[in-house]
């Protein structure tokens, strides 16, 4: 007989080779696994998540399939249905159309009368809800995996203000919804910091453009064009991109303090080069584990580790880029 590896104890036992690992070396959550199997039962959820081209949504896009591959062995099954989260009646149908074939379900969610009513319908048919990166706390979801967008924007509002240092002109704000929460919280938190804190500066009032690059670029073009004074700007949603492009186009990328969201490909290389001066970044694949941790942990009726939860904020400048 040949030597048994790892890899036909995982095949043999229905598990894991990463399963297998953690028993052998005694790491955390065997305990949880081996009774999952033990159950007999397949776990299903489904993560619905935005169509669109915005970059950190197809990260996390690839996270969810990252989770599902990873956690396949273990019987849990993950899907993903796309949608538009920035029209809430058609996000409320996609909630309402999963019916009861999920265990639970992470969406990204609009702060929207039907997209509560469409959460509250899930919960009433035993279905577990966690809202991902976008909360709805007048809902009946048990979980928001996500960081704190209103310090988020503080945090963007004190860098910008330090950045400027005793500048004055205008402030620019682009969100990709206002129906969002997480740009709502954001635009709150920054226009607290920048009213109290640096009132020689003048915000601008926000302009949306639904987190896509393209939209996102006119409307920055537009508002280059409209304010000659403009000496900062704060995207508190997606389609950097497209602000990276129109600065750059008008050559304002070294006069003018740019403060964006999330560390994408484009957002790294803008940051280098000096387009962007700061990015403040949430960790996509944290979130995503953090929602299928909170669904098992429904679904086996087991406790939480809050701590575990708890999505940090990220800030990264040129110099500390990892």
């Amino acid at each position: 007989m040949g030597k048994i590896t790892i890899l036909d104890v995982a095949h043999s036992a229905g598990v894991s080779v990463a399963t297998v690992d953690r028993v052998l070396n005694r790491r955390t959550g065997v305990r949880k696994v081996a009774a999952r199997l033990a159950r007999s039962r397949d776990y299903h959820f489904c993560f619905v998540l935005p169509t669109g081209n915005n970059t950190f949504m197809v990260s996390l896009g690839e996270e969810v399939h990252a989770a599902a591959e990873r956690m396949a062995p273990e019987r849990v099954v993950i899907d993903t249905r796309l949608t538009d989260v920035f029209d809430g009646n058609a996000l409320a149908a996609t909630l309402d159309q999963i019916g009861d074939i999920y265990d639970g379900v992470a969406v990204v969610a609009l702060d929207h009368p039907s997209v509560r009513e469409a959460i509250s319908g899930l919960a009433a048919r035993g279905v577990t809800v966690v809202t991902l990166v976008s909360d709805v706390p007048g809902s009946k979801r048990v979980h928001y995996a996500g960081i704190d967008n209103t310090s988020a924007g503080r945090t963007a509002a004190s860098l910008m203000g330090k950045f400027l240092g005793h500048r004055r002109g205008e402030v620019g704000l682009i969100a990709g919804s206002l129906a969002l929460r997480d740009h709502i919280e954001r635009q709150f938190g920054f226009e607290q910091i920048m009213t109290h804190e640096y009132p020689h500066l003048s915000i601008l009032p926000v302009r949306e453009g639904r987190d896509d690059w393209q939209r996102v670029e006119e409307v920055t073009a537009q508002i280059l064009k409209e304010h000659p004074n403009l000496i900062g700007l704060y995207n508190a949603g997606g389609g950097t991109r497209g602000i990276i492009s129109a600065l750059e186009k008008a050559r304002r990328d070294r006069d003018i303090v740019f403060i964006a969201h999330e560390l994408t490909d484009h957002a790294r290389k803008a940051l280098i080069k000096g387009t962007v001066d700061a990015i403040i970044n949430q960790d996509a694949g944290h979130e995503v584990r953090s929602a299928v941790r909170v669904l098992l942990a429904k679904a086996d009726n087991a406790p939480l580790i809050e701590a575990q939860e708890r999505i940090r904020i990220d800030i990264f400048l040129r110099d500390n880029l990892p």
